[in-house]
């Protein structure tokens, strides 16, 4: 009897369908078996490629053995393996689904540049740019602390419309025509409107309260917000003196503070340094006549009683009378109980708001897990982690409009739902870090000295409306971006580009001109009211070597960091990518046209920085999120992302600062 026919698994491209043409194998065959083929879709021109008679490839299962060159190793071949089917003659020696690589091709697909020029398609140099080199660096830390402007006292004036400033208005509030509203529906002649003000590039400083009553810059609060719940009794382990010890979390926090007054009892013995500690109540430590206050239970839980609580407790005298009672209360500490960081974190703020300036570190090894801001329920109560996303969503804005930066340090091991507790530091511009804790006295240190040299800053671009600003919750052609509290090296960058989808705003044409202005709303540390105005003319052009030649890699590095992180900390990963996938091209053609071995470096450096994003952003992201369907941050990826949310040219490219003006558009714009 004939034994029963078995069917064969083909591979995907051999596998007959009823929308495919299939030819019988021109060789016949006893068992009357035959081959289906796939007619060719468009296939790749081999001659685009230069073969190597060298290259070799794994050739299927079935047939065994390895196949090179058939010069080479043809006889080698057929005693190793059985020879393989007839080729039909509509198949091309190279299949479809093969694609050669240069040499240099790795796996990664962000740290690998694209090829060289030599084996890019003819007239890459030509036509139009990736991603988008119509950047805007505003170096907010120079803007605001700038001594040499004029300043004016008294409101300028202002469209009603967009609020732009017309400095070459006849009248006070009186605008007749303001350039940024203007339509660029072509005129009857064939030319756009609006036309250039006729006094561009123009840098005005306006006093807006000239009759406030000024602040002391030396009444600004440092608080420290300290964990004392149990889980700060675990202990590290120290070598001293060849000898082997073991310390406490508290212990090695009560060292670092002692180590920060004592410095600054030398350094600045008119600060004001405050202490709060929380467990399963909160503690507002006195000094002199005032003694601790102690919140616990029911008064935990109203937000309105905790800031009324922290208005009437006095603010600390200069740190030369209190040096004493301060290391007394901190040497006094001891661990037990729950976490009560919620409603510490408010009251420490609340404090600090009567003093614009005034800096708040807060300092944990675990989540909150009492009622006000509880951050230990994400697994059960979606409806209780949201109120908490809200609370602390809410206190960053509300410090940020108090001019107090806040900063989070949590200890290397734990888990402190830093993307939750970190936007307090993320709105008000303080720092998010993860440290050991032989380490904090050096985090202590650094968050002290970098000082607050303007807050509640508000900054806007104005474009023409041909032009919209982009970015994540940009759109049209007014940008806000609301920063808070600003520090020496505070850099923020804008992006923008050309209208999409609007028949009556055609782009500007090459070689024509455009005005930007830049609006800086600041308090200085003294409490007045400052708005820095500059309105700068650049002109347009659609040359791509003109553009790369001028184009400052540390400014769009800058950019795509900032874009790309502030998207990821929103849980839009996929966004975030492809923001700096887009900027990585064209920083790519640049590198690739322009041959500079210090921008290849500062490149390779911005690599590195930005590799967690694009290749392992898996590692920083928990489970999926309850309130919604995005995974949110473990703690080592919030503190990452807001970072370089935050960060400068400097914490880029630290080998290499590089020079620029402090309203630096590019000049291809």
């Amino acid at each position: 009897m004939t034994p029963p026919r078995k069917t064969a698994l083909l591979p995907p491209h051999m596998r007959p369908s009823a929308n495919r043409k299939s030819l019988p194998s021109p060789t016949p065959s006893t068992d009357s078996q035959t081959f289906t083929y796939d007619l060719p879709k468009v296939e790749p021109d081999t001659a685009a490629y230069p073969w190597d008679p060298n290259y070799t490839y794994n050739i299927p299962e079935c047939s065994g053995g390895e196949a090179k060159s058939p010069i080479a190793t043809s006889v080698s071949t057929q005693k190793t393996a059985p020879p393989l089917p007839p080729r039909p003659s509509f198949m091309k020696s190279m299949p479809e689904y093969l694609l050669l690589l240069p040499p240099s091709s790795t796996s990664s697909s962000f740290s690998q540049k694209s090829p060289p020029p030599e084996m890019a398609p003819t007239g890459s140099s030509e036509g139009p740019l990736p991603g988008n080199p119509n950047v805007i660096l505003v170096s907010l830390g120079k803007l605001v602390s700038d001594e040499n402007v004029v300043t004016i006292e008294g409101v300028p004036t202002t469209c009603s419309h967009c609020g732009s400033v017309v400095l070459d208005s006849c009248y006070d509030n009186v605008v007749k025509e303001c350039y940024f509203c203007q339509s660029w529906e072509p005129t009857e002649a064939g030319t756009a409107k609006p036309r250039c003000p006729q006094n561009v590039c123009q840098d005005s400083l306006f006093l807006l309260s000239p009759d406030e009553n000024l602040l002391s810059p030396d009444d600004t609060l440092l608080l420290f917000c300290i964990d004392i719940s149990g889980s700060m009794s675990i202990t590290s382990e120290v070598s001293e003196g060849g000898q082997l010890f073991y310390r406490s979390r508290l212990q090695f926090v009560q060292e670092s503070v002692l180590q920060c007054v004592q410095k600054l009892t030398h350094q600045q013995p008119h600060a004001r340094v405050g202490l709060i500690t929380f467990n399963n109540q909160v503690t507002i430590h006195g000094y002199e006549e005032f003694t601790s206050r102690f919140l616990v239970g029911a008064e935990l839980i109203d937000s309105e009683y905790l800031k009324e609580a922290a208005f009437s407790f006095p603010s600390p005298p200069p740190l030369s009378r209190t040096k004493n009672y301060l290391q007394r209360e901190v040497l006094g500490l001891s661990e037990c109980g729950a976490t009560a960081l919620g409603p510490a974190a408010l009251i420490a703020i609340a404090m600090a708001s009567r003093q614009p300036g005034s800096k708040v570190i807060i300092c944990t090894d675990g989540k909150a897990n009492t009622e006000l801001g509880n951050l230990e329920v994400e697994d059960s109560d979606a409806r209780t982690l949201l109120s908490s996303t809200i609370f602390y969503q809410d206190l960053g804005e509300y410090a940020a409009k108090q001019g107090v930066t806040v900063s989070v340090l949590s200890i290397e091991g734990t888990d402190c739902r830093l993307d939750e507790l970190g936007r307090l530091a993320d709105r008000t511009g303080g720092k998010v870090v993860i440290t050991s804790p032989h380490k904090l006295w050096t985090e202590f240190e650094e968050i002290i000295e970098n000082r607050t040299i303007a807050t509640r800053c508000g900054v806007t671009l104005l474009l023409p409306q041909t032009l919209r600003v982009m970015g994540e919750r940009e759109g049209g052609h007014k940008g806000k971006r609301e920063v808070g509290n600003v520090a020496p090296e505070k850099e923020i960058t804008f992006q923008f580009g050309a209208k999409e989808g609007d028949s009556e705003a055609s782009p500007p044409t090459s070689g024509s001109h455009v005005s930007i202005q830049l609006q800086i709303r600041y308090r200085q540390r003294d409490g007045q009211r400052m708005l820095r105005v500059l309105t700068e003319d650049r002109e347009v052009t659609d040359d791509s070597s003109s553009v790369l030649s001028s184009l400052s890699l540390a400014i769009i590095q800058l950019n795509s960091s900032q874009a790309s992180a502030a998207l990821a900390v929103r849980g839009r990963f996929q966004d975030a990518k492809s923001e700096g996938e887009m900027q990585r091209q064209l920083m790519e053609r640049a590198l690739d046209r322009n041959r500079s071995a210090e921008d290849e470096q500062t490149y390779e450096e911005w690599v590195k920085t930005m590799e967690p994003i694009y290749n392992d952003i898996h590692n920083y992201t928990r489970k999926m999120s309850v309130i919604s369907d995005t995974k949110s941050l473990t703690d080592t990826g919030a503190a990452l992302l807001y970072n370089m949310k935050h960060s400068n040219r400097k914490t880029i490219s630290i080998k290499k600062i590089h020079k620029t003006s402090s309203f630096g558009i590019l000049k291809d714009t």
